[in-house]
């Protein structure tokens, strides 16, 4: 777990700075008086490719050596997003490899940045498995999402900001993943203040992180459908670094359904007037479930991204049902 230290987070900090927005924080009214204490949102949908994936793209892209050929990954969208926008900035070649799962629009979004998709398999881990192969035989450099020290570094610049604006913040809600972005932020902020709360927050189906530290070592877990698509996806069997800065690190996990997501999308969308996909939300469907531990004090969570497929968002907005694989969500008309 020392592997990563604040000191890699400032200087990711310094790396960062010009190409990744500095992000507002911003209190919810709406969301405080569910509270009873302030509600803060921290606004990573506001970075230039609508997501918080930028800042460890770019810091992971901008530590590599002149004369680098290109660069791969593998993604459920907004990290490839980040990854091409920090490619073309350093003009190298970028292939962006994805599972079928991955919505079209966020597809669109990063063949605009001038990169190369492969779409391959149905799962992260095909895509992960392809990714590895680019590496492998076609000498191109590949940027895990999440178990990588200068991503998860520049991840946890978000930690840093939360603290300099806020530094009473009493808990930090992240949503978890791969844990690239969790285990940045409890490294910044627990670095700063080592009572903080880190709470891990992920949708109930697909979990990989919460399995995983359940079980005390990276477990598969069988990726469905999910509002929360970018939340989707293993760790990998060989996690190094995300994972047992996780397990040492957060705090709590709270796990919300589909409907608690859809719900949190529109309270965002009709109180906050933001577009957020549902991977940003699950902060504000865990406190809307009652589902948070007590906490005393100030609490942020992270507003991961906008990048949503606007025909879905337009149904969840309007209450129309939505079908996710196996699975139909009910539509209802929001009420505060």
């Amino acid at each position: 777990m020392s592997m990563l230290a604040l000191a890699d987070i400032l200087a990711a900090s310094r790396t960062i700075s010009g190409v990744a927005a500095r992000t507002p924080l911003v209190p919810s009214p709406h969301l405080s008086g569910l509270a009873g204490r302030d509600f803060l949102l921290k606004l990573e949908n506001t970075q230039p490719i609508g997501a918080f994936k930028l800042r460890g793209a770019v810091n992971a892209v901008f530590n590599l050596p002149d004369g680098t050929e290109g660069v791969t990954c593998c993604s459920t969208g907004n990290h490839g997003r980040g990854v091409a926008y920090a490619a073309r900035a350093r003009g190298m070649k970028a292939v962006i490899c994805m599972s079928s799962l991955v919505p079209q629009a966020k597809v669109d979004g990063i063949r605009a940045l001038g990169a190369e998709v492969r779409i391959t398999g149905r799962s992260q881990d095909d895509a992960l498995a392809e990714s590895q192969r680019l590496a492998a035989e076609e000498g191109l450099v590949e940027i895990s999402p999440f178990d990588d020290p200068h991503v998860i570094a520049g991840q946890g610049t978000i930690g840093l900001e939360l603290l300099e604006d806020r530094p009473d913040l009493e808990a930090i809600l992240v949503p978890l993943s791969g844990g690239g972005l969790a285990a940045g932020v409890a490294v910044a902020a627990k670095a700063i203040r080592p009572d903080i709360r880190v709470i891990g927050i992920t949708m109930d189906r697909g979990a990989a992180m919460y399995e995983s530290v359940r079980a005390g070592k990276p477990v598969e877990v069988e990726e469905v459908a999910s509002l929360a698509d970018s939340l989707g996806g293993g760790i990998g069997m060989a996690n190094r670094l995300s994972f047992p800065i996780c397990r040492d690190l957060i705090d709590d996990y709270v796990l919300v359904t589909e409907d608690e997501i859809y719900d949190a999308m529109q309270t965002l969308y009709y109180e906050e007037r933001m577009v957020a996909e549902g991977a940003s939300a699950v902060g504000v469907a865990a406190l809307k479930a009652g589902k948070l531990p007590d906490i005393d004090g100030p609490i942020a969570t992270i507003v991961t991204g906008r990048n949503v497929d606007m025909r879905v968002f337009t149904d969840i907005m309007n209450g129309r049902n939505v079908s996710l694989g196996d699975l139909e969500l009910k539509g209802r008309a929001y009420a505060a």
